[in-house]
């Protein structure tokens, strides 16, 4: 069963390798041979000192990471792991194109632990370059500008007729392990790659002020994503069944990734809104704590998410049917005596497995908000 679980599935993958100069790849991006998307720089982005220590590596002759790209049908190569690498040697020199395909300013580095003199280093001088006077930019010599075209790199090509669930696929694993990016804003990448309107229709969503009221996170937690986690969380378990058969996250993922490509952007921005506005007039930022000794308590977690909101959705036409008045009194008085319905004992056992958990969650709320 294994063999030819790993049979079918490898199937599914072409690969190719090559060996490419960062002048190589410089040239690519810039008669736009390989594609990368502007909107992934604005959800995780290097700072300063990453930047300087990847120039840092190039100067010194240190070997980078392969980059990792896919084959689309036209032939051009579509970045999916190496990002971060290969936009900070493309900022650096100047070249680097945003959202609006104009180029961005170029950036300036700091010094490293090894080259010192890269403080105020530049590629060349430029009144472009931001918080430094070109009379405090130090250009780097031509020798040194050799140096990083000439820095070699991997290139691992996924090559069609791999589909693009792989793409999406690797993109995640390719990315997971890294620093700079959690898993939301994978999935928010993932999104932007299989319809952009979708995702900024989440995106607008999740940033209402009903939504983020009911949720209630901290600037650093939106630093983070997480009202963006939440939002996809909601939607996937409101509208796509779970078996049990996937770990939740890889449950998650699927989801986002199947209402993404189905495309109805409206139709979750109106569930959404309903759902959190109701929410929102009954109890704002309680709405999804625990209900004890006649007031709320304790932190906003995911059994509130999936038993209580998304309860609330999957009986959502229902409840509004009876009336302004009475379907907040009726979803009150539910949200209130939800937490303690013997049912809800079984949310949060210790050592309770998310697979677990949301087969409870989810039904439960389901049933209990139905009027």
């Amino acid at each position: 069963m294994l063999a030819n679980e790993i049979e079918n599935a490898q199937r599914l993958v072409r690969t190719d390798a090559y060996q490419m100069s960062v002048g190589e790849i410089v040239t690519m991006y810039d008669s736009r041979e390989i594609i990368i998307d502007p909107e992934f720089q604005r959800l995780f982005r290097w700072d300063i000192g990453q930047k300087s220590k990847l120039i840092e590596s190039l100067l010194l002759g240190i070997p980078l990471p392969p980059i990792f790209v896919f084959e689309k049908a036209d032939g051009a190569w579509e970045l999916i792991d190496g990002l971060q690498r290969i936009s900070t040697i493309l900022e650096f020199m100047g070249m680097l194109r945003g959202p609006d395909g104009n180029a961005l300013p170029p950036s300036v580095l700091e010094a490293t632990k090894y080259l010192p003199s890269l403080h105020n280093a530049v590629w060349e001088s430029s009144e472009l370059i931001e918080g430094v006077p070109t009379t405090d930019q130090r250009p780097i010599e031509r020798k040194q500008q050799l140096a990083i075209r000439r820095g070699r790199l991997g290139v691992e090509i996924l090559k069609r007729p791999s589909d693009d669930n792989t793409k999406f696929d690797l993109f995640q694993r390719l990315n997971a392990g890294g620093s700079q990016a959690n898993a939301q804003e994978l999935r928010n990448c993932i999104m932007l790659m299989i319809n952009r309107n979708y995702f900024h229709a989440v995106k607008a969503a999740a940033e209402q002020p009903s939504f983020k009221g009911v949720i209630s996170i901290t600037d650093e937690q939106a630093e983070k994503q997480r009202h963006m986690e939440m939002a996809v969380r909601f939607l996937v378990h409101a509208k796509v069944p779970y078996d049990g058969s996937l770990d939740v996250e890889e449950y998650i993922d699927d989801g986002i990734v199947n209402l993404a490509r189905a495309g109805d952007h409206s139709g979750a921005t109106d569930l959404i809104s309903r759902t959190f506005e109701l929410l929102n007039a009954v109890a704002g930022s309680n709405s999804l704590r625990r209900f004890h000794n006649g007031a709320h308590t304790g932190k906003i977690g995911l059994v509130g998410l999936e038993g209580i909101a998304v309860g609330v959705a999957k009986n959502l036409d229902a409840i509004l049917a009876l009336g302004p008045h009475r379907s907040k009194e009726f979803v009150k008085a539910k949200m209130e005596t939800f937490w303690v319905q013997p049912e809800s004992a079984n949310f949060t056992s210790p050592g309770l497995r998310g697979t677990i958990r949301i087969q409870r969650t989810v039904p439960f709320g389901e049933a209990w908000f139905r009027p």
